[in-house]
């Protein structure tokens, strides 16, 4: 107990003291902590499985998680138009949306499609007064009829590039002498046909029009089954049919496709896989995307405004392969820019190396029975026939792994090679002017001896790759081996843009083995990490190499930044014909098995901590006072 008096009065001024100055340290912490979500509201036209808004939901979700503002609590409500339309449902919608969200007021309102928009607009000023609004799906023939908007309101428009689709169409089919336009009843389908009656006189004198719309639907699908070859479809959307029936534009396009004697084009890339050979179309994920980075600038203290840069998504060229192939149009004739759906690569696209592979396995394969046949007959003859496909089987590994090298090969020859013609040219050059610099000719030289130098070297390299040749075991020096590929083998990761680390011990590293299957080993190594980070951002793509010795071991080290290994692939990854990749045979990394058992190492693979993987070959240290050259085949 303090004793009374000023001790104790001290102490307690004291203790105040210190819990004020804590209290002011801790307010600053509250400050920083995250503030509130935000709500945003989406408003969709109709109805939830329409595909449109399926992916316009999928596009605003992705982007809004790529935002760096609050976080977001979504709501999602759908009008379900044109089902439900007229003043009383605005109203009860309207008394709906108001009880719903009073205690969860938003923060910005999402307006997806024209229906959605109008309905905004219009109930505003009593529902949700002041929120900003960010609309996508609205055409600008229907935002001129909204115009002017708010200061706070802005958006994602669409365009409906029918007139390009239809230049498409009749540039695929040049026969066809009419163009049936199909349009439902719905006020949107009657938005697209005023829109396609405005542009389709620009094709007068090439094609006759035809409109089909507001027909019921058996009447509809009986005039376009008597269509012929001479004939184009363009579903131009479908909501309602003439009888009332209400449809989505997939719906009713699926049905139009089924039965028509012409091929059906369309403007909405959720047609693909309907019916539709293609068109100029709308992506509505992209614009979702688009939609979120508004409402991102919103969320982060920025304010919407109608005259900020139209930020329309174009429409690109999408087609549907299998309803190309059907109607006779030529993959040659298919822009390179088109989005081609459900095409299959053949087998040489897809499986080039593989091919290649399985050509060279079956002709060692070939050789192989030849010589079990033999076996029954001439034991000495089949022990001989089978070491020679094994040779074989190397080589064709070899081959097929310089095929891979090509570009970079190709690379590696090219430079010295020009500038040995660059630097004749400028000889004869200096020769044909009539001033003898024998200082500037004897220069010039110096560079084509060196440059020839070069190219010979690269030249030497890859003879030692492909030529058969006997095994030698002898004693070599791994680090200079490894030194020796080192060049092609960079060339080729600067050609996948990746980027390709070396790592040497600064000190030789002796081994006894065949000089030209360890560089194979480190070359299939390679390839695998150079493959693995393919498909990754170019600003992870990442593969080292390295050497390392001990007084035991010598041995190398190959690592990634990719995938890593799956454990169901790890027990069985130096199997042979076991492969990860959609193009692989599987006899790469059961070659390098072969190949560092038969040197006396050992080759183990792992998952490193912080991503990819790591391939560790390992070999006995040579010992000079043991060490002698032994032959075999290669």
């Amino acid at each position: 107990m303090l004793p009374a008096g000023p001790l104790r009065s001290a102490t307690r001024r004291f203790a105040c003291l210190w819990l004020l100055a804590l209290s002011f340290a801790m307010a600053p912490l509250s400050a920083m902590a995250d503030p509130k979500p935000a709500n945003l509201l989406v408003i969709y036209s109709n109805g939830r499985l329409l595909p449109a808004n399926v992916e316009a939901d999928r596009g605003l979700r992705e982007g809004l998680a790529e935002g760096v503002g609050r976080h977001a609590n979504v709501f999602d409500e759908f009008l379900d138009a044109p089902r439900f339309e007229g003043a009383e449902f605005v109203e009860t919608m309207s008394a709906f949306l108001r009880g719903k969200y009073a205690k969860h007021p938003p923060d910005v309102i999402v307006a997806a499609g024209p229906d959605a928009l109008a309905f905004c607009l219009q109930t505003r000023s009593h529902l949700f007064a002041g929120i900003p609004i960010v609309y996508l799906v609205v055409s600008e023939g229907i935002l001129s009829r909204l115009a002017p908007l708010p200061p706070d309101v802005t958006g994602i428009p669409i365009v409906y590039e029918f007139s390009r689709t239809i230049e498409q169409a009749m540039a695929w089919h040049p026969k066809a002498r009419q163009l049936v336009v199909v349009t439902g009843t719905s006020p949107q389908d009657r938005a697209w046909e005023d829109q396609l009656r405005s542009e389709v006189p620009r094709f007068r004198g090439r094609i006759e029009t035809e409109f089909l719309s507001g027909l019921p639907t058996p009447a509809l699908l009986a005039r376009l089954s008597r269509l012929g070859d001479d004939s184009l479809v363009l579903a131009a959307g479908y909501f309602r049919d003439g009888a009332g029936t209400d449809f989505t534009p997939r719906e009713a396009v699926l049905g139009m496709s089924a039965v028509s004697g012409a091929p059906v084009y369309g403007v909405f890339n959720t047609l693909i896989g309907a019916g539709v050979v293609g068109g100029y179309m709308a992506d509505f994920r992209a614009m979702g995307r688009q939609a979120a980075r508004a409402v991102n600038q919103v969320l982060e203290g920025g304010q919407p405004s109608p005259d900020a840069p139209v930020r329309t998504v174009p429409a690109t060229l999408n087609v549907d392969w299998n309803e190309a192939r059907r109607w006779g149009i030529s993959p040659r004739a298919i822009p390179d820019n088109a989005v081609v759906h459900f095409r299959e690569p053949s087998l040489w696209e897809s499986h080039r190396v593989a091919v290649l592979a399985s050509l060279a396995v079956l002709v060692v394969q070939t050789g192989l029975i030849a010589g079990f046949m033999v076996e029954r007959r001439r034991r000495k003859l089949a022990v001989q026939a089978e070491r020679q496909q094994r040779a074989e089987l190397l080589h064709a590994s070899r081959v097929a792994t310089v095929g891979e090298l090509t570009g970079a090969i190709a690379h590696e020859i090219n430079q010295p090679l020009g500038a040995i013609l660059s630097n004749a040219e400028a000889a004869e050059m200096m020769l044909d002017s009539g001033t003898h610099q024998l200082d500037g000719l004897r220069q010039i030289l110096a560079d084509i001896r060196r440059d020839d130098l070069r190219a010979g070297e690269v030249i030497r390299r890859l003879k030692g790759l492909l030529d058969k040749h006997q095994v030698e075991h002898q004693r070599f020096d791994l680090d200079e081996a490894v030194a020796d590929v080192e060049p092609i083998l960079r060339v080729e990761a600067r050609r996948r843009a990746v980027v390709l680390e070396f790592q040497h011990p600064g000190a030789a590293a002796p081994m006894l083995g065949d000089r030209v299957q360890i560089q194979q080993v480190l070359i299939n190594l390679v390839l695998n990490a150079l493959d693995a980070v393919a498909d990754l951002p170019e600003a992870r793509r990442w593969v080292g190499v390295s050497v390392f010795q001990d007084a035991d071991q010598v041995g190398l080290a190959v690592q990634d930044r990719g995938h890593g290994l799956s454990p169901q692939a790890l027990p069985v990854l130096f199997d042979s014909f076991y492969s990860t990749k959609t193009s692989g045979m599987g006899l790469g990394l059961s070659i390098v098995r072969t190949l560092v058992q038969a040197h006396g190492g050992q080759v183990t693979a792992e998952n490193r901590v912080d991503g990819g993987a790591r391939f560790r070959v390992e070999f006995p240290r040579s010992d000079p006072n043991v060490d002698g050259p032994h032959h075999g085949d290669a």
